[in-house]
């Protein structure tokens, strides 16, 4: 059964930085492609980052780039994204998700099916 669950959520001023994790179990982290979404109330869920499955490459919407880096340590099962910079324009549920096929990050920020397997989410706010 797989299982995604997301920590490091919180309160954190602007220009400040968080450290989200994504503890994965029922699969393995550089087996599948990982990737962080998140929705900020009254607006559409927005893919955020991926880190692929095949040689661990990472893609960036152009709103986090610079700013955000994925990572992932296999012998945790874990995926990251260290978040810096922190705007209040990046207040949302932050969520991991990720297909139940080996596929490629190439559609994770188009396509709404892309993922099969969500965790529970986990809020940042940023606010002075």
């Amino acid at each position: 059964q797989v299982q995604l669950v997301e920590s490091g959520g919180g309160l954190v001023q602007p220009g400040g930085s968080l450290r989200l994790s994504c503890a994965a179990s029922g699969l393995a982290v550089d087996y599948q492609s990982i990737a962080w979404f998140r929705q900020a109330p009254g607006k559409e869920r927005e893919g955020v980052s991926c880190i692929s499955n095949r040689d661990g490459t990472a893609d960036y919407a152009a709103s986090v780039k610079g700013r955000f880096t994925i990572s992932r340590d296999n012998a945790k099962n874990t995926v990251y994204l260290q978040m810096n910079s922190l705007k209040p324009e990046d207040t949302a549920v932050y969520y991991c998700a990720t297909p139940q096929a080996a596929v490629s990050c190439m559609y994770y920020s188009n396509r709404r099916n892309w993922a099969d397997y969500w965790g529970q989410g986990t809020q940042v706010t940023v606010s002075s």
